[in-house]
């Protein structure tokens, strides 16, 4: 196997979960796992966790159809834009679909009825987010519609924060509490027309879980905060998470650079003395960011040493000082003391980018080790 790695440990994920499904109780769990599991490896963490949800969350269509062929039977959201085209999959392959329009909801009943097959749905509204679905100004006739729809199932009704992990905007408002108010103000429609809401009520993302238990309503749908990534850097940590990744590799070439020799394309670094270059089968191509070059840290043999000269795409080096670093000898670029707080901070970028953009040619381990 390659000596570049992402090691996933499938143990602290379950432990995340509990932990938030403890905080969160007696709401339902629905686990996000698109973007490849946020950078973690679908294929493994799928299987896994998927006995333990009661949803998956992905954004598109291809990646519920993904999990479906794996043989994963848990209830899946399709959280993402949809086109009426696409339909007929979510048919097939017992799909939830994300309603955000009036007309896909209309397309959906009319396939739906032709075909003679039940479709469960999830109303999406906006309340502020201004990225996918029905503003709540304008929620009446999506929900008149709904009422109508007797050949799908309206299982759900959801709204997404676009603020959740900021505790206040101004004095005696939080910015969740406008969202929130106005998704209220949808679900007393129903009640206007004296027929039930839909039975499954979600709004709460990984901040809301952590900080506005008011909005857990039925289900709440953990992001990144499954993965062991708070979504802010000062967001109260109300519920304990641990990552549960590690990017591992190995040293591949040592040598003692001269002063004054440029170090990769451009020679952005020099050294000032005899300094020990050595170089790490790992880059940009693989997701550790061009940007980060001359920022960088990792660990080698359980010291901290800064990555030097340019970020190249399959491989970049670090300074080893004096050191008798030698080929084979352990690297790790995340974990172990290097947080994915700190490679955004390195890129300029947040967390969710880091984790999302380790690309599919690093190969994952899963592991059950007890942290």
């Amino acid at each position: 196997m390659r000596p570049t790695y992402l090691e996933v440990n499938l143990t602290q994920l379950k432990q995340n979960l509990e932990n938030i499904r403890a905080k969160a109780a007696p709401a339902k769990v629905l686990v996000v796992l698109k973007a490849n599991a946020y950078g973690h490896g679908v294929d493994g963490v799928a299987p896994f966790i998927a006995p333990f949800a009661d949803y998956i969350g992905v954004a598109i269509v291809e990646e519920g159809i993904h999990l479906r062929k794996m043989g994963i039977a848990t209830p899946i959201l399709v959280m993402g834009g949809t086109l009426p085209q696409q339909l007929s999959d979510f048919f097939e392959y017992d799909l939830t679909l994300a309603a955000s329009s009036l007309d896909l909801l209309t397309a959906a009943e009319q396939l739906a009825q032709s075909t003679r097959k039940r479709l469960k749905v999830h109303l999406k509204v906006d309340t502020g987010m201004e990225r996918i679905g029905v503003r709540e100004y304008e929620a009446e006739s999506l929900i008149e519609k709904s009422l109508s729809c007797s050949h799908l199932d309206m299982e759900g009704i959801f709204t997404h924060f676009a603020n959740s992990e900021v505790m206040s905007l101004q004095k005696n408002m939080t910015p969740l509490s406008l969202q929130l108010e106005r998704f209220e103000g949808i679900l007393s429609m129903y009640e206007k027309r004296g027929v039930p809401h839909p039975r499954i009520r979600h709004t709460a993302n990984s901040g809301a879980i952590l900080l506005h238990p008011e909005s857990y309503y039925d289900m709440v749908r953990p992001g990144v905060l499954f993965y062991g990534v708070y979504p802010g850097r000062d967001v109260e940590k109300t519920i304990e998470v641990k990552p549960a990744l590690t990017w591992r590799s190995k040293v591949v070439y040592s040598k003692v650079t001269q002063p004054g020799r440029g170090v990769s394309y451009g020679s952005l670094w020099q050294a000032e003395a005899p300094t020990r270059i050595v170089t790490i089968p790992c880059g940009y191509a693989d997701g550790y960011f061009r940007r980060m070059t001359n920022q960088a840290r990792v660990i080698v043999n359980e010291k901290e040493y800064p990555q030097v000269g340019r970020i190249c795409m399959d491989q970049f080096m670090v300074n080893a000082g004096g050191d008798d670093v030698k080929v084979g000898d352990e690297v790790i670029l995340l974990g172990g003391g290097i947080t994915a707080e700190d490679l955004a901070d390195w890129t300029g970028t947040n967390e969710y980018e880091v984790m999302t953009n380790i690309s599919a040619r690093v190969p994952r381990v899963f592991t059950r080790a007890v942290q």
